[in-house]
């Protein structure tokens, strides 16, 4: 191959193909349903963003603020929604679909890179006698897998993670390298620990006492429905006396701390260091933005959002924005905002007044 052969090889390897099979435009929009302008027949060989993509590219318009990139793409082909069809831009060949994003979920499936993977138990890996491990499981290189522990079919555990005594993975449940599930977890099906997550481990929780803390023991579980993912190193530590539950499909960001005995519901989102005090209730399809804190023992409505930074202490009403700290009513946050930038213009007159002085 010679080096610009390689160079574009590299570049499509780079936007998400791999770099040597191609597919069609009319193939892409047969796959997300969608309508075809130009030559169906155009070769892709990868994903990229307007701005980055190469002549051989898929890109897409999801969004009016990126229509100046799309004037100047190079993208071969691009996914967009009815409203963009009439803006002049480079590409010739699109494919018109109603809903975008989920064209581009679905195409991006198509042009991952997977990695690759070994069935079976690696030499190297420690294994209890006592574990049950279904069909089609692999366990990479020094794993630990401990005491009765239950491992569903189709499971991928990473090397040097760790599955604690007594734990119980459903089907398809993927553990990367340096996950940690401790004892007696209850992961269910296709649940997802990305690289450094802790789930399981015993709670902060102390009993000050004459001659020091006292650890409470902590003999409540810690329960991962399906489709639950854990960003890396996140943690979510097993119950006191209660159990610690994340609901079915609740996506979790790296650096979450959920504390004992929080309970969270279905189809929830964690951005990135947000963190849960102990025994807090968060009903089904909240949104906690980054940064967020959560005290203990409060309750969290469904379908709640908690802006970036909010620091919260009380309750939240289903279906309402808060944010600011202390978290108020996003609105109510916005105007104490208000108030204090002209709080500042004031200030000195004020003082001029208290002082006796005449105003300039």
């Amino acid at each position: 191959m010679n080096s610009v052969a390689a160079d574009s090889a590299e570049q499509r390897a780079a936007n998400g193909g791999d770099g040597q099979t191609p597919v069609t435009a009319a193939d892409i929009a047969a796959q997300v349903g969608g309508r075809l302008v130009g030559d169906g027949t155009v070769s892709l060989f990868g994903v990229a963003p307007l701005d980055r993509a190469r002549e051989q590219d898929l890109s897409f318009l999801t969004h009016a603020r990126y229509t100046a990139w799309f004037t100047d793409s190079r993208a071969a082909a691009v996914i967009m929604s009815p409203q963009f069809e009439p803006v002049v831009g480079r590409p010739a060949v699109r494919i018109i679909v109603d809903k975008p994003m989920d064209a581009m979920v679905s195409v991006l499936a198509r042009f991952h890179r997977r990695e690759p993977r070994a069935v079976g138990v690696h030499a190297t890996a420690v294994v209890s006698a006592s574990a049950s491990i279904g069909a089609g499981v692999t366990i990479d290189p020094y794993a630990v897998i401990g005491d009765d522990v239950v491992i569903g079919d189709g499971c991928w555990i990473g090397a040097n993670a760790v599955v604690g005594a007594g734990s119980v993975l459903g089907r398809d449940v993927r553990l990367h390298a340096q996950a940690t599930v401790y004892p007696y977890t209850e992961l269910g099906d296709r649940v997802v620990l990305c690289s450094g997550a802790r789930v399981g481990r015993e709670g902060f929780g102390f009993v000050p006492q004459a001659n020091g803390p006292v650890r409470i023991p902590h003999s409540g579980r810690c329960i991962l429905e399906h489709d639950v993912e854990i960003g890396a190193n996140s943690c979510v530590d097993r119950g006191s006396v209660d159990d610690t539950i994340i609901g079915a499909g609740t996506k979790i960001d790296n650096l979450v701390q959920i504390a004992h005995n929080v309970r969270v519901g279905r189809m929830c989102f964690f951005a990135s260091q947000a963190g849960v005090a102990g025994s807090t209730r968060i009903e089904d399809g909240v949104q906690i933005g980054g940064q967020v804190g959560l005290g203990g023992h409060l309750t969290i409505g469904s379908r709640a959002t908690v802006a970036a930074q909010a620091g919260v202490f009380g309750d939240i009403p289903g279906g309402e924005l808060w944010s600011g700290y202390p978290a108020r009513p996003h609105k109510e946050a916005l105007r104490s905002q208000a108030a204090l930038h002209r709080l500042a213009k004031i200030i000195r007159p004020i003082e001029q007044l208290l002082k006796g002085e005449s105003n300039p």
